[in-house]
């Protein structure tokens, strides 16, 4: 009954992520007209100031022991960076459901990457969903030059690929011994040192509605990055992840309401064909994997 309960805890905490990125994704293509660079800096001046307060609140040590464990965070902040700025691109040019959805290839990515680089076990289901998931981001990209959103729809894909790879090395990371608030850090703290010369050389004056706006894509992002830490707690990650894919709902209801989004036929193919992937390994982890363990 506990790991029941404690499960139903994961499952909300995950969807009140979703939900906070998704308002996160809402308040970046609300602060207007900004470069790309600059949302993403100020997204990450105001997730560090979260990170530090936790830092001091639970009075953990700002440390990362050893060569390889420095090597692979700054390998997870600066492929997190690179692909939030994909991301970011892709929210300011693409129907904000579009823009979550390609984000939300970085599960399969995971498994590619942690295949390559943590040397996981990679099945032929793993395979066969990873080519279905890929196959409909193609759906949503529309690989075409005379399409005006395949640029950013690339750029989004490839922002999807920089958080799956950013997300195989927190894998590594948790697993050898870095703190979660240690992590999350690093990474805004980083980001915002990479940022910050492009930021001095094209700053744009900003209104008050912007400041407000990125302040509070920023506190989305917190919200979101506590709530998805909080639900891994209290549950394994193969029993509530697939969860993490309400945000899509949020996202086409906020890209409605607020900026008239309605995704195209194609792009709604695409969103059944990966949720269809994403059901799949769901699937494969709980039951029919598990009863194959079992069966030998």
């Amino acid at each position: 009954m506990k790991m029941v309960k404690q499960k139903y805890k994961g499952i909300i905490y995950i969807i009140l992520s979703a939900l906070s990125f998704a308002f996160m994704f809402a308040f970046v293509r609300m602060s207007g007209d900004l470069p790309t660079v600059q949302k993403t800096f100020f997204r990450n001046f105001v997730a560090l100031f979260f990170a530090v307060g936790v830092l001091i609140k639970n009075r953990t040590r700002f440390e990362i022991k050893g060569k390889k464990n420095n090597a692979v965070i700054f390998v997870r902040a600066f492929a997190g960076t690179l692909g939030m700025l994909g991301n970011f691109y892709a929210i300011d040019h693409m129907v904000l459901s579009d823009a979550s959805m390609l984000n939300k290839m970085s599960p399969f990515f995971v498994i590619v990457f942690s295949f390559i680089f943590l040397k996981e076990n990679l099945t032929a289901f793993q395979i066969l969903t990873v080519a279905g998931a890929f196959a409909g981001s193609l759906f949503i990209i529309k690989p075409s030059f005379s399409n005006v959103e395949f640029f950013p729809a690339l750029l989004g894909f490839l922002g999807g690929m920089g958080a799956g790879l950013a997300y195989t090395c927190v894998r590594y990371l948790g697993q050898h011994g870095v703190k979660g608030p240690v992590i999350v850090a690093y990474f805004s703290g980083f980001s915002c040192l990479m940022t910050l010369p492009f930021l001095i050389f094209d700053y744009h004056p900003m209104s008050a509605s912007q400041i407000l706006c990125l302040l509070g894509a920023g506190a989305a992002a917190a919200g979101g990055q506590f709530s998805i830490t909080a639900a891994y707690t209290h549950a394994p990650a193969r029993e509530i992840s697939v969860y993490d894919y309400s945000q899509l709902i949020f996202t086409t209801i906020l890209g409605f309401f607020f900026f008239g989004d309605v995704p195209d036929g194609w792009s709604f193919l695409g969103y059944v064909i990966i949720i269809t992937m994403a059901v799949l390994v769901f699937l494969y982890n709980n039951f029919w994997h598990c009863k194959d363990e079992e069966d030998s």
